[in-house]
């Protein structure tokens, strides 16, 4: 009898099944610095404590990605362990923020199942909730992967595919209680621009770049125990090589846009994110931004932007998404639509 764990396949799933992750995380501040060594990170308020606190958080919160990757991560021997490639992620909202010494554990629910017409592979939708160690809800996200089938002649599930909202609405959003950005240090945030200087169908080119190496970014999939194999193991793809983990690029993209969104202080929900093609060690990433929509809060000094981000493979100093024909434009590796936190 087998004592190891060859992961879930796609005939495993079932529709409403509920998995309780194991191991639960306990956040700490070298989860804040290691994150700031992978990715070239510059926030103020998950930087500095005292700015956190004059912003109403103390004590200061990790970034929300930190929170993200770490809840992420626990789900992946259960859901992904098998996986062709993530394909997408909907609903995320970050309810509670994360500070050093908060315990995540996760649990997710299948939602919806779709074999794919080659028979070797199919989609599974889950809604995965991750809560902290007073059982309060720090982040929930809905997430499709496609994984591999152990037995191509097992009979195909009934399809369910599960209706996402395209985006949450402002008013949906959850604002940190004590959030408040009335007495906002602009000098030490390190740029002017707030709620009105940014017009939606702005775009903004974040200029820099980082070249992506295999050692980091296994670094940073270990620290969040992401154990998908095609992020270690070179045979685990017909191409034998490592695929970047679509987290890692976010991060990274994220990270790039403190050029130009210096004051986007705080991620306030996911509302759909697509990693458009692989990506891998050597590749250059690039990222820029457009203003979707904007929204106040009841929050003192709190406005919200929503925000398409999209990294890049090489420079696209055109910004361009898709091309004539609707598809995405060549490079593109990842198309993020998210709400952040600005000052008013």
């Amino acid at each position: 009898m087998t004592k190891t764990n060859p992961g879930n396949f796609f005939e495993d799933f079932t529709l409403g099944q509920v998995i309780e992750h194991a191991t639960p995380r306990t956040v700490t501040e070298g989860d804040r610095a290691l994150y700031g060594s992978l990715y070239p990170t510059r926030f103020a308020l998950p930087s500095s404590a005292r700015f956190a606190a004059s912003c109403g958080l103390d004590p200061a919160p990790v970034e929300e990605l930190v929170g993200f990757h770490i809840a992420f991560g626990k789900t992946v021997p259960d859901v992904s362990l098998n996986a062709v490639a993530n394909l997408g992620y909907s609903e995320c909202r970050f309810h509670t923020p994360v500070v050093p010494g908060d315990t995540l554990s996760t649990r997710s629910e299948v939602i919806g199942l779709k074999e794919n017409s080659n028979g070797r592979t199919g989609v599974v939708w889950v809604r995965s909730t991750a809560v902290n160690q007073r059982g309060e809800v720090a982040i929930d996200w809905a997430r499709w992967v496609m994984v591999h089938k152990r037995d191509h002649e097992a009979p195909a599930p009934t399809t369910v595919v599960p209706e996402l909202a395209r985006h949450l609405r402002v008013e949906e959003l959850v604002v940190p209680d004590g959030l408040d950005f009335s007495g906002y240090d602009f000098a030490a945030a390190g740029e002017p621009h707030r709620y009105d200087d940014y017009a939606v169908g702005e775009k903004i080119d974040h200029v820099d770049g980082v070249t992506l190496s295999d050692a980091e970014h296994m670094m940073a999939t270990r620290l969040w125990q992401n154990t998908a194999k095609v992020h270690f193991n070179t045979q685990a793809r017909p191409d034998g090589r490592r695929l970047v983990y679509g987290g890692h690029v976010i991060s990274m993209a994220r990270a790039l846009s403190f050029n130009g969104l210096a004051n986007a202080q705080l991620v306030a929900a996911i509302n759909a994110g697509s990693h458009v093609a692989p990506a891998f060690g050597g590749d250059t990433v690039y990222a820029w931004s457009e203003v979707l929509d904007k929204g106040e809060t009841s929050a003192p000094g709190v406005g919200a932007l929503r925000l398409r981000l999209v990294a890049t493979k090489d420079r696209d100093e055109a910004m361009v998404l898709r091309g004539e024909d609707g598809k995405y434009a060549p490079g593109v590796l990842l198309d993020l639509d998210y709400w952040a936190l600005v000052p008013r």
